[in-house]
């Protein structure tokens, strides 16, 4: 009980620590991108130290070294990613928005948000460190399951990053609504890859006898709630509604918000 109560006292700490220095980059920079950036590093680095922690007085297993390289791998390529797009822009247009809701406590208020949701993020990294410390040494099947799912799931979104930078690099597309590839079937595939890599954690983590590794199912739940209901999914639709228009309400009308489903066929002329 004490280990794991430990450890989420220093996850929670160095979250919070780290999500302040995205504050200070985001107030000298201007650029509310780098503040992902910085969460997408800081869940990486918090999360794979926390899975090689030596909890019990051992060495890091093979177990824990998976978990981590898992995280390592999935930190380095959304962190990369939403990096490279960072450097192309002078603001992220949904902490934009709210920066500008918020008018003169902005600053403050920008702070408290990033705190929060370094809060939040307490459970995702907390599930990593419950899978890494399932009380087997040796492998098993489940564990492989839960490399395979959390590796499908950064291709996926690899593939949805690629294809909807493929079409906005098209001049015709400019004011157009992605809808090629895996974003025909789902109008957010890149969020629902992201939700499938941190399903990998309860894969893992579930074990008989082992009370703490049902923590692990906070991440996929946490994170389907914060792109469906909070950061993800709505302020990003309001926005597209704001410079899309008519061309988005349709795409809604067609298009699965988040699971990838066969595209509705519309009945044009239709009466109720």
């Amino acid at each position: 009980m004490t280990t794991y109560l430990g450890a989420l006292a220093v996850i929670a700490l160095s979250l919070a620590i780290l999500m302040a220095l995205a504050w200070v980059v985001r107030e000298l920079t201007g650029n509310s991108g780098w503040v992902d950036t910085i969460w997408s590093f800081s869940i990486g680095l918090v999360g794979a130290s926390s899975a090689l922690w030596p909890a019990f007085g051992h060495a890091p297993n093979a177990r824990q070294w998976l978990v981590a390289s898992l995280v390592a791998l999935w930190s380095g390529r959304l962190g990369m990613h939403i990096a490279i797009r960072t450097a192309r822009i002078s603001d992220d247009p949904r902490y934009a928005a709210f920066a500008k809701d918020w008018g003169l406590n902005a600053r403050r208020r920008m702070f408290i948000f990033l705190q929060n949701q370094a809060l939040g993020s307490v459970p995702l990294v907390f599930a990593i460190f419950v899978a890494a410390h399932v009380p087997e040494p040796a492998l098993r099947v489940q564990d492989f399951l839960g490399a395979a799912i959390l590796l499908a799931g950064i291709l996926g979104e690899g593939l949805a990053d690629a294809q909807l930078r493929r079409f906005r690099q098209d001049p015709a597309n400019a004011v157009q609504v992605c809808d090629v590839g895996l974003w025909r079937w789902s109008r957010h595939p890149n969020y629902f890859f992201e939700w499938l890599c941190w399903l990998a954690y309860p894969v893992i983590g579930l074990a008989s006898g082992y009370a703490w590794g049902w923590a692990s199912l906070l991440a996929p739940i946490l994170m389907y709630w914060i792109l469906v209901h909070v950061t993800g999914i709505p302020p990003l639709e309001e926005q597209m509604l704001r410079s899309r228009g008519e061309r988005y309400r349709a795409y809604q009308a067609r298009t699965s918000a988040f699971f990838p489903l066969p595209p509705k066929a519309i009945v044009r002329g239709a009466t109720a």
